[in-house]
């Protein structure tokens, strides 16, 4: 009986239920990155309108309250300037209208380069002056040089330093009517074409005679020939003082079309050859004068060819 006994008692199992937080899902961490994302869009939405210009916030208030007309008619944003730089103003500074990278850089390089050519155009000029002292000094130092010294002139013009030789009644550079150089005249050029090895800039040599005609009239050999005549001379004695010939860039005869003493055009100072050493803004407008020359006829042919005439 104690046996059966035993095996009749019930079992008990007692389970102890620990406390804690009730069950939850995910939804938290949607909410929280939802926050974080407007928070971040909020930020760049300031700092695009912190770093926006007003002619670019113009155009967008334009657009917003009339897109139809802004797609219609603004073009490249109608928030631009009214300056033909945009976003320029009357200075780079001007914080309206719209300025994009294109256009900056644009006005960036054409300012480097205008302040390089004003650059380039005052170490220029302090080196022609410096020739024009060079020049004077030469002529002061050498006793039949100085002894010529009231035909020598010498000025800056603006197409370069002029150095213009002219005539006296008891000393001229030719006989009259002949292009023979003069001994004395023939120093004077060697040396002149000495010191101008001394700068790379090219020259331009201008032969002048006074008003006086030759016996044979004007359409014979007349001041024009003899004054170019002059100039190509005084270029020979140029080349051989040192001068390299590629140098000259231009030799003329003007004859007594500009006169140096209009007042007395007969007079012996008209008679004259003038020297320009040129600057880089003047031999730049004769060489385009020449490239102009040369496209012309081939303009005129491509027109009177059949391929145009049709």
């Amino acid at each position: 009986m104690a046996g059966d006994a035993k095996k009749l008692q019930p079992i008990i199992i007692k389970r102890v239920k620990k406390g804690g937080h009730a069950a939850h899902g995910g939804a938290w961490k949607i909410a929280y990155a939802d926050f974080v994302t407007a928070m971040m869009a909020f930020f760049l939405l300031m700092w695009l309108l912190g770093s926006t210009t007003e002619g670019d916030k113009k155009g967008i208030a334009d657009y917003f309250s009339s897109p139809l007309k802004v797609a219609m008619f603004g073009g490249s944003g109608s928030g631009d300037a009214s300056s033909v730089v945009k976003g320029g103003g009357q200075d780079l500074t001007r914080q309206t209208g719209q300025v994009k990278a294109g256009d900056v850089e644009s006005v960036r390089r054409t300012i480097n380069l205008k302040a390089l050519k004003e650059e380039q155009r005052r170490a220029e000029k302090v080196r022609l002056q410096q020739l024009k002292d060079k020049v004077e000094k030469v002529i002061a130092e050498n006793p039949r040089l100085a002894a010529l010294g009231g035909q020598i002139r010498l000025d800056m013009t603006r197409e370069g330093l002029r150095i213009q030789i002219v005539d006296e009644n008891n000393r001229p550079m030719f006989d009259s009517g002949s292009a023979v150089v003069k001994p004395y005249m023939r120093d004077l050029l060697r040396e002149l074409g000495n010191v101008l090895t001394e700068v790379p800039n090219r020259l331009t040599l201008e032969g002048h005679t006074d008003s006086v005609p030759f016996s044979a009239g004007e359409r014979g050999y007349s001041n024009w020939e003899l004054s170019a005549d002059r100039a190509n001379a005084s270029r020979r004695e140029l080349v051989a003082g040192g001068l390299p010939d590629a140098r000259v860039l231009r030799v003329q005869g003007l004859a007594s079309s500009k006169l140096l003493d209009a007042q007395q055009p007969e007079s012996p100072i008209n008679r004259r050859i003038s020297i320009i050493v040129m600057n880089r803004d003047a031999e730049d407008a004769v060489l385009k004068n020449v490239n102009d020359d040369e496209e012309e006829p081939e303009a005129a042919a491509a027109s009177s060819s059949p391929a145009a005439s049709r």
